[in-house]
């Protein structure tokens, strides 16, 4: 009979080869398995697998093995201290994406009722972590992937929150309003297509088209900082997330556009990952 310790010990010996995160991926994996905690891995060790949840683990196990991405075996991704379901219509939410909330809740704290458009919202969850900080704001939250909008809708609903509208839009196609937001904000593709990057690690699985964006990386920032001038109030904020090294191409073209009070900021990593500008007064 295969308990929880022996069941870790074994996953552990699969992926330590070629994963240093191999317990904490092996319990991550148990836990989702028996519908548990890992503690709760840790108080009772003793307990037997059935066949099926064997089986099931194993499976998983080789998967993770594989390099199947942690978030995409379970289906959920936390952001912001929420659990957010993800499946492989959708990016994984990443703890740097965070940053455009943290600046977006700073920069709009004294607007009571605020009205935010989140574009290419992909899992919603920049758009679901707003919306669960101000819930007198609305959020408009927009994607050209219906399978993302689906998942978003569903995160929404599973977290309760009422205050976001979801649009099926490619970029702003199906956004009319002039002049009607306080902030733009979006985590747009910006890998170059030639990057190597993209044959490592994660995002190897991912949608492509959530990541690749031309032969510069440029392209759907350039689009979105074009266009988001005419859409935002007086005064409104646009924030978008970026490479590390696209710092000064980003600062140029929100430049070029019109946008004032230019600003970049960095992530936790002390990389260089969001910039932003605002529409004036006029």
């Amino acid at each position: 009979m295969m308990d929880i310790k022996k069941a870790l010990a074994e996953a552990m010996a699969i992926l330590e080869p070629d994963n240093p995160d191999c317990r904490v991926d092996a319990e991550v994996l148990l836990a989702h398995v028996l519908i548990r905690s890992r503690s709760f891995l840790y108080s009772h060790p003793e307990v037997t697998l059935t066949s099926l949840q064997w089986n099931r683990f194993k499976a998983l196990v080789e998967q993770r093995r594989q390099g199947h991405p942690i978030a995409y075996l379970t289906g959920i991704k936390e952001f912001w201290s929420l659990p957010i379901r993800v499946t492989k219509d959708t990016l994984i939410p990443r703890p740097e994406t965070e940053l455009l909330v943290e600046i977006t809740l700073s920069q709009l704290h004294e607007v009571p009722e605020a009205r935010i458009l989140d574009l290419g919202t992909g899992s919603g969850a920049i758009a679901l972590a707003l919306a669960k900080e101000k819930p007198s704001w609305q959020i408009v939250a927009s994607d050209f992937s219906e399978g993302a909008l689906k998942t978003a809708r569903e995160n929404a609903a599973s977290l309760g929150l009422d205050n976001i509208q979801f649009i099926h839009s490619d970029w702003f196609a199906n956004i009319h309003e002039p002049a009607a937001f306080h902030a733009i904000v979006s985590n747009p593709p910006y890998i170059a297509s030639a990057d190597p990057h993209l044959h490592e690690g994660d995002v190897r699985f991912e949608p492509q088209t959530a990541l690749i964006s031309g032969e510069t990386g440029l392209q759907a920032l350039q689009h979105i900082i074009s266009q988001s001038l005419a859409r935002l109030c007086p005064s409104g904020l646009l924030l978008v997330e970026h490479g590390y090294d696209q710092k000064s191409a980003v600062a140029s073209m929100l430049k070029d556009y019109g946008y004032k009070a230019i600003h970049c900021w960095q992530d936790w990593q002390g990389n260089d990952r969001v910039s932003g500008g605002k529409r004036n007064n006029g």
